[in-house]
């Protein structure tokens, strides 16, 4: 008998949820208890509920096609599907799925699934020695491939919008979801530089908020303080998003940048540079982050005093970029005579 295709809930408690507010005979009690579910649901960002969503969805349907169970599912089952996606998929998206249906199966209430099952342990093992693949990283940006990128935008608006794009992106250390997301109202001037609030990002799932200082640059041609107000001034941007898009007649749209034209922008730019990044090592724009640390690495900056900018929550994560700026300077290789 094939199982039907089983849409998860989006957090532990929703399912709980549902039942109290099933059994309640009470007006006030349904809609508290619904209120309640809307909450459970955003305990989870719409990026990562899309993503559990979307690999869910791939397992069930496999798991229909095979006929096979896929909830609970069982230890075989999960191998057998990882492996036949191993044809087609990066291991890192083949760990990802894996985490999805782990986490898919605790909401369930199924808590006696084991993602480290050695028959799923072993298969995914096995998988990253026969397939696997380098990862790619973005291509560390730092200033000197900074200072490139800006001399070739011009005064036109694109010209502004992207030379402001790229600095503050560098300077802020920021993803381009932050990037794209900043409005007026986050930005306060001083005779000192900038303070930028960032109301949510990636790091930072409770929305709490976060305010970076960005001090005024040595150089105006490469000061996102000075780029910023230039772009302001331009723009007309008096509220809302900062960032939007130049139409091909060089006109300004009213709505918001998507995080998609920051990538175009910094590939066109790049291209009009001369700066090309390698199949391991593409430029992206991750690689604006990738390069302030790297940079502030090579400046001399403390681990935690770059952590407290670029705002990573976990020191292996950051100190990936350190050890690839450390590869040539620190390599015994200086030491055998060459």
């Amino acid at each position: 008998m094939r199982e039907r295709q089983i849409s998860p809930p989006t957090s532990v408690a929703f399912g709980d949820l549902q039942k109290v507010t099933a059994a309640s005979s009470s007006t006030v009690a349904r809609d508290a208890m619904d209120e309640a579910v809307r909450f459970s649901r955003d305990a989870l960002s719409d990026n990562t509920r899309l993503a559990y969503a979307s690999d869910w969805q791939d397992f069930t349907t496999w798991c229909i096609t095979a006929g096979l169970a896929a909830l609970p599912a069982m230890p075989e089952t999960v191998a057998a599907y990882l492996a036949v996606q191993a044809r087609t998929c990066a291991v890192a998206t083949l760990r990802r799925r894996l985490v999805s249906i782990s986490k898919a199966h605790r909401i369930a209430g199924h808590t006696d699934f084991w993602a480290a099952h050695p028959v799923i342990s072993e298969t995914l093992r096995g998988i990253t020695r026969t397939r696997g693949r380098p990862q790619r990283r973005a291509a560390a940006l730092t200033t000197p491939e900074i200072r490139r990128l800006v001399a070739g935008c011009g005064t036109d608006l694109a010209g502004l919008r992207d030379r402001t794009l790229i600095l503050i992106g560098y300077a802020a250390a920021l993803r381009r979801s932050e990037l794209v997301a900043i409005d007026v109202e986050h930005l306060k001037f001083d005779v000192q530089g900038l303070r930028l609030h960032i109301p949510r990002s990636k790091g930072d799932q409770a929305g709490e908020g976060e305010e970076l200082g960005i001090p005024r640059g040595q150089r105006r041609d490469t000061c996102p303080v000075r780029a910023i107000e230039a772009w302001m001034v331009a723009s007309e941007a008096k509220y809302g998003p900062l960032f939007r898009k130049v139409n091909r007649w060089g006109g300004l749209e009213p709505g918001r940048l998507h995080p998609s034209g920051v990538r175009q922008i910094l590939l066109r730019r790049a291209e009009q540079a001369g700066i090309a990044g390698t199949a391991l090592e593409p430029i992206s724009p991750h690689g604006l982050r990738a390069g302030f640390v790297t940079q502030a690495y090579k400046a001399g900056l403390r681990d935690e005093e770059i952590m407290q900018h670029s705002r990573h929550r976990d020191l292996r994560t950051m100190r990936r970029y350190v050890r690839r700026a450390k590869l040539l300077e620190d390599s015994p290789a200086k030491r055998l005579d060459l």
